[in-house]
C-alpha cells in the first residue's frame, strides 16, 4: 500500500487526463527496447501498429481498440472500448490503464508488497482515488476481450470455417473425385497425422482420438502462424494459452489410463528397497508430461519472436548512438531477422507436430496394457 500513500499530493484528480507532455522532464531519451519486446509478447487491450511522431515531437499510437469488460464490487459492470484510456494517459469511469511511463513518473513501478513482488503492472486496469492514482483495496475483475482472446477467436473462425468447406466437399463428391483446393492442401496433413502420428503411438484405437489430435495440431498451427503476422499477438507464446492445452491433454491421459497403468505406478516390477524410490519417480512423471508439453510449446514460439525484435531494435539502439552505425548496421540486422523468420515459420509446423506427437505418444503409454495383451506398436 506505501506505493499509493507516498504518491497522494500535488497530482490531478480523477477523471483528468495525463497528456504526454506531463512531466517531460523524467521521460526517457531514446530507444526503449525493454519496453518494445514486453509489449509485443505480452497480452494487451488493443492490437497496436506503430507511432506516428508529429512536429511537436509527441507520439500518436496507430492501432485498433478492443472491448473492455471490468466489474469491481461496488459500482458492477463496466463496458468500454481500450480507446477510453487514450493508451494509460486518461481516467474512465473511475479506472485506470496503468502505462509505463505513468509508473515511472509516480514511482509505482518500485512499489513493492511485503514479499518483494511488484504492487502495480503495466497494462492492468485499476480502480483509481481521487488523486487518479491506483486503489490496491478495490478488486478488479478484467473480463475484456484482449488482442490474445480475438486472435484465438479469430483463428477458431478460420479454422472452423476451412474444415467445414473441406467437409462439405466430401460429402458432395465422395472420395472418387481428386481433392481440389483445400481439400487438396489439408488431405496430405490430415493423412501425415494419421500415419506418422495416431496409429504408430495409439495402434487400433487411433479412430477414437483422432479428431482431438487434429483438433490440436491444426489450432496450434494456425495461431503459431498467426502470430507471425506483424502487429499480431503472439498467442502460443502465451503460458496459459499452453497451459490450458497441456491440462487437456493431461485430462485425455488420465481417462485413458488402466489397471495395468496404475500397477506400474505403485507397484512397478523392481526389487522392494528400489521401489520406495522409484513410485514418488512415477508419480511425479504423471505431472511432468503435461508441464513437458506446456514449456515446450510456451518457450519455443516466445524465443523466436523476442530474439527478431531484438535484432531489429539493435538498428534503433545503435541508431540512438549514432545515425551512421544505425544505418550501416540494418541491412546485417535485417538479414538475420528475415533468416531467424523463415525459420520461425518452420518452427511453426514443427511445433505443431511437436505437441501433436507426444500427446499421442502419453496416451499411448496410458493405455498400453501388459507386453502379451497386444503387440507393441
Amino acid at each position: 500500500m506505501y506505493g499509493v500513500a507516498q504518491q497522494k499530493d500535488g497530482h490531478a484528480p480523477a477523471g483528468t487526463s495525463h497528456p504526454e507532455g506531463h512531466a517531460t522532464q523524467v521521460e526517457k531519451e531514446g530507444f526503449d527496447a525493454n519496453e518494445v519486446i514486453f509489449s509485443h509478447i505480452m497480452d494487451a487491450h488493443e492490437y497496436h501498429f506503430l507511432d506516428i511522431t508529429d512536429n511537436k515531437g509527441q507520439k500518436h499510437p496507430i492501432g485498433i481498440p478492443l472491448p473492455v469488460i471490468v466489474y469491481s464490487e461496488g459500482k458492477g459492470f463496466s463496458l468500454f472500448m481500450s480507446s477510453r484510456f487514450e493508451h494509460g494517459h486518461t481516467i474512465h469511469d473511475d479506472y485506470r490503464m496503468l502505462d509505463r511511463h505513468f509508473m515511472g513518473v509516480h514511482g509505482l513501478d518500485t512499489a513493492k508488497d511485503a514479499s518483494g513482488s511488484p504492487l502495480y503492472k503495466a497494462g492492468q486496469i485499476y480502480r483509481v482515488d481521487a488523486h487518479g492514482l491506483p486503489r490496491l483495496d478495490a478488486k478488479v475483475y478484467d473480463l475484456s476481450l484482449t488482442r490474445n482472446v480475438m486472435q484465438m477467436i479469430l483463428a477458431l473462425t478460420v479454422l472452423t470455417c476451412v474444415l467445414i468447406s473441406v467437409a462439405g466437399k466430401y460429402r458432395r463428391h465422395g472420395s472418387g473425385k481428386a481433392p481440389t483446393g483445400l481439400q487438396n492442401a489439408l488431405e496430405p496433413v490430415i493423412t501425415f497425422v494419421r500415419d506418422e502420428v495416431a496409429k504408430p503411438n495409439l495402434g487400433h484405437r487411433y479412430v477414437a482420438y483422432l479428431p482431438y489430435l487434429l483438433t490440436v495440431f491444426f489450432f496450434i498451427l494456425i495461431n503459431n502462424i498467426f502470430g507471425l503476422i506483424p502487429g499480431s499477438a503472439n498467442v502460443t507464446g502465451n503460458i496459459a494459452f499452453t497451459m490450458v492445452f497441456a491440462l487437456i491433454s493431461f485430462v485425455a491421459i488420465l481417462i485413458s489410463t488402466n489397471k495395468h497403468f496404475w500397477a506400474h505406478i505403485f507397484n512397478p516390477p523392481v526389487p522392494g528397497f528400489v521401489k520406495g524410490i522409484l513410485v514418488p519417480v512415477e508419480i511425479l512423471g504423471i505431472f511432468t508430461k503435461p508441464f513437458a508439453l506446456m514449456i515446450r510449446l510456451f518457450a519455443n514460439m516466445m524465443a523466436g519472436h523476442i530474439i527478431i525484435i531484438c535484432l531489429v531494435s539493435l538498428i534503433f539502439i545503435f541508431g540512438g548512438l549514432s545515425k551512421g552505425i544505425g544505418w550501416g548496421f540494418s541491412p546485417i540486422s535485417i538479414a538475420f531477422a528475415v533468416f531467424i523468420y523463415l525459420i520461425e515459420v518452420m518452427v511453426a509446423f514443427i511445433q505443431a507436430f511437436i505437441f501433436t506427437n507426444l500427446t499421442a505418444v502419453f496416451i499411448g503409454q496410458a493405455f498400453e496394457g501388459a507386453h502379451s495383451e497386444e503387440p507393441h506398436h
